[in-house]
């Protein structure tokens, strides 16, 4: 659509003032968020950049992580500058206003006066930034930047962006001036979550069960798009502000791919369908994945690899307890899928290993060549959050289940005589081709993966997914599909 057709009819219209949602964290907390970072750093120079205005038209802006937990400022091309002095933060936001006559099309941002008045931000332009940035080098103090990467696992990848840049440009006018990575110290304030917090991831799940339960109840699909649509349409249900990442549907050998988001091939009888979908809610993230079967019941050889992978999780489920190390919960998840697999023929035994199509050092990590690894080349858990891969508190320290933890346990396997064909060519991978290729003919394009989400609260360990995942319970649940409809 033209915006230059749209002018008639834009100006003819009230133009409605973008009123923030309903707070769902209350102020009082992102205030103790930045007395905590203050108190962290003791004397230092926080400065964080935000995300920038979309550059494709007409798409929706949504706040980095990192810089969304420190300000609750839900609006483009902003600047955040705390200074900590013997621990006592002073700081401000710094805005860019929109241009008017854009505002006609998207709207007119947050009442400034209205923002700090509730969320204790005080407000500055955008272009008085560099002069204070300048004006705080000169103090010696160390600087601490929260880069703009739209999410941590992609850091590497920060080489262009706005934060950089202007990092780059304040070390080159001022030699000497110390600036470190500040995401340590925000991600381990992140990694326990508050109790309003995990409300939110809450409802967050809550929407994604909806939607794996339409995945389940909706009418034989005849491809992969039409479970995606019923996922997600659920979420938008139930309030949910968008998918927490690229929904993954894979159906068939597309399953046997970890992170296939095209989502547009056949889902057939006799498939089984790999949903890897979570709803956001108010900026947090859930994450849950059902395996299914296309026709609505499992065969033979699916239920043994869905029961296999069942018994993974819940054994992973009995060690992620309060005070117990995570790699526990690893540890036995790995030991119940290497027995079954070794039970099944598709590896040779619980110790045999392979040569991997990937660098790695088999003396010093065994672990990653046990011939097991080719079938679930993935770990099991991870935390949740402002980002679907989220800050935990296992993550460092003791690594250790705390109190206010909030994650994931997602273990899989994956068949598919494709990874066969990726080993490279040697003496021990040829023996293990051909002691197991005739038993993975018979599992052949199987991808099962089961994951929920869990909250570590004064009472442990809670699972807080609750869409179907026995086999049983699915298998019920789909038989009260309605007829597919035919179309003319």
């Amino acid at each position: 659509m033209s915006l230059r057709r749209m002018i008639p009819l834009v100006a003819a219209i009230a133009v409605a003032v973008a009123a923030p949602l309903p707070a769902q964290i209350p102020a009082s907390e992102f205030m103790a968020r930045r007395d905590s970072l203050a108190a962290r750093i003791d004397s230092g120079v926080v400065v964080a950049f935000g995300g920038r205005t979309p550059v494709t038209d007409y798409g929706p802006f949504y706040q980095l992580p990192g810089f969304r937990y420190l300000t609750n400022y839900d609006e483009p091309d902003a600047a955040f500058v705390l200074v900590a002095r013997r621990g006592k933060p002073t700081h401000w936001t710094f805005v860019t206003p929109m241009e008017p006559r854009r505002a006609f099309y998207y709207g007119r941002r947050t009442d400034s006066t209205a923002l700090a008045r509730t969320q204790g931000l005080t407000l500055r332009p955008y272009a008085a930034l560099q002069g204070v940035l300048d004006s705080l080098a000169a103090t010696r103090l160390p600087f601490y930047q929260l880069a703009d990467f739209a999410a941590a696992d992609f850091a590497d990848s920060d080489s262009l962006t706005r934060g950089l840049g202007a990092m780059r440009a304040l070390s080159s006018r001022h030699p000497g001036l110390v600036i470190k990575d500040g995401h340590g110290i925000v991600n381990r304030l992140r990694a326990r979550k508050t109790p309003a917090e995990l409300a939110l991831i809450r409802k967050a799940v809550d929407a994604s069960d909806a939607g794996h339960r339409a995945a389940m109840t909706m009418a034989e699909p005849a491809w992969e798009y039409e479970i995606q649509s019923a996922v997600e349409g659920e979420f938008l249900k139930r309030g949910a502000a968008r998918p927490a990442y690229g929904s993954i549907v894979g159906a068939g050998r597309n399953g046997t791919t970890l992170h296939y988001m095209k989502n547009r091939g056949p889902a057939k009888p006799g498939d089984l369908v790999v949903i890897d979908a979570g709803a956001e809610f108010d900026g947090y993230a859930a994450d849950v994945t059902r395996t299914l079967p296309v026709s609505g019941t499992y065969t033979t050889e699916q239920k043994a690899l869905y029961e296999l992978v069942l018994q993974a999780q819940l054994a992973a489920e009995r060690n992620s307890k309060p005070g117990m190390l995570a790699s526990a919960a690893t540890d036995s998840s790995v030991a119940v899928r290497v027995k079954g697999l070794t039970k099944l023929g598709l590896i040779e035994s619980d110790t045999a290993m392979f040569d991997p199509p990937w660098r790695t050092d088999c003396t010093r990590t065994p672990k990653a060549c046990s011939q097991a690894q080719l079938w679930m080349i993935h770990g099991i858990s991870h935390g949740l959050g402002l980002e679907v891969h989220d800050p935990a508190q296992f993550y460092e320290g003791k690594r250790t289940f705390e109190r206010g933890d909030a994650f994931t346990i997602e273990p899989g396997i994956y068949i598919s005589t494709a990874s066969l064909d990726a080993l490279p060519d040697t003496p021990r991978n040829r023996a293990f081709i051909a002691k197991v290729k005739a038993t993975v003919a018979k599992y052949e394009n199987s991808g099962v993966r089961i994951e929920d989400d869990y909250v570590i609260t004064p009472q442990g360990l809670e699972r807080i997914s609750k869409a179907p995942r026995e086999i049983a319970e699915i298998e019920a649940l789909m038989k009260q599909r309605p007829p597919r409809r035919v179309q003319p």
